[in-house]
């Protein structure tokens, strides 16, 4: 050769350059799970719960379960509140956390009047309520709506949760100091929430994008009544904050993708994604358990976390007065009367 070195070294100059190129998103994608790893919250409280009271929706799996666990090893009295048969659930946590102090009640957030049963029943039979963490949720339906004429994905995320949390603020007064904890999610950035679609009308057209916005209304709705519940009880040691929990490894993507139709797509994003870098139950439950024990939380309300840090909330909550105009109307929809609604202290 002319050039001094052999014709293939060219060759294996590109392979080489092609080589680095191509492997450059496999580093990135190695880079992003060790920064999603040391980046994950870890609650450090090491908070005795003997004596105290906590409830639990959507206790028994997931996110819920792993938080009951934790919270009854701590010697709490825990409270399942599910709408599927926790019986199960409630005796893995006694047999992990020989704490036998754990009850399993049902609940329907899909049904108001169950919401009203239940916490009748808290009301009449709970000496006290330390902390109330409003887990139970789920990711989309399509346009279904209750017995009680609402969109089924805001019920159970934003409507159940909103009238449960009123009907027990009386309990949570008299257990004070005690703490409200809203799971919500950061769809609560992608969101087109107004007071005319809070409860998403039948028979409309809907669409993936579609459901994902009604999802991240009803999470945005869990920030703003997390707020309004943190502005109304401030002066009387309750206090109420928001969360969000980071990508779980939860079923609730393929329940949610049974109903939209793409269950295999879900199979495989779950598989490629949720797994490979989502969190795992139990690291997704630290920043629920940071919130609900941390003692420089005493007296913090009215905040968002994530990761166990604070962190901004999304703009739809930055405006009072279309914070209040969600509450009211939610209140409506509800049929919150007057002696069972918050009041200002």
């Amino acid at each position: 050769m002319a050039y001094g070195y052999p014709f293939y070294y060219a060759y294996l100059k590109y392979i080489l350059f092609a080589g680095i190129v191509a492997s450059l998103p496999v580093v990135a994608l190695i880079f992003l799970k060790v920064f999603q790893k040391i980046t994950v919250g870890r609650c450090r409280s090491m908070v005795c719960l003997v004596g105290k009271t906590v409830l639990v929706t959507g206790g028994c799996s997931g996110l819920g379960f792993q938080t009951a666990m934790v919270l009854a090893s701590r010697g709490a009295k825990v409270i399942l509140a599910d709408k599927v048969d926790g019986n199960k659930a409630k005796n893995k946590i006694i047999e992990k956390t020989h704490n036998t102090n754990v009850v399993f009640k049902l609940l329907d957030l899909a049904s108001l009047a169950s919401v009203r049963k239940f916490a009748q029943d808290i009301n009449s039979n709970e000496e006290r309520l330390d902390i109330l963490i409003n887990n139970a949720g789920v990711g989309s339906v399509g346009n279904k709506h209750t017995e009680d004429q609402l969109h089924e994905t805001m019920q159970i995320n934003h409507f159940g949760p909103f009238l449960l949390t009123h009907l027990l603020t009386d309990l949570l007064k008299k257990s004070a100091p005690s703490r409200i904890i809203f799971v919500s999610s950061a769809a609560a950035f992608i969101s087109d929430l107004t007071v005319d679609n809070l409860n998403y009308p039948k028979n409309h057209p809907m669409s993936i994008y579609r459901n994902q916005l009604i999802y991240g209304n009803s999470k945005l709705c869990n920030i703003i009544t997390a707020n309004g519940f943190a502005e109304r009880l401030r002066d009387s040691g309750v206090t109420s904050n928001s969360l969000h929990p980071g990508m779980v490894n939860t079923d609730l993507y393929l329940k949610s993708a049974k109903f939209l139709g793409i269950k295999s797509f879900a199979k495989v994003f779950r598989a490629l994604v949720v797994l490979t870098y989502g969190k795992s139950p139990e690291e997704g439950a630290q920043t629920i358990l940071h919130v609900a024990l941390c003692n420089k939380l005493k007296k913090v309300t009215g905040k968002h976390f994530w990761d166990c840090r604070m962190f901004p909330t999304p703009p739809g909550t930055w405006n009072k007065k279309f914070a209040e105009a969600i509450w009211d109307k939610s209140e409506e929809l509800v049929g919150l009367k007057q002696e069972e609604k918050c009041k200002d202290e």
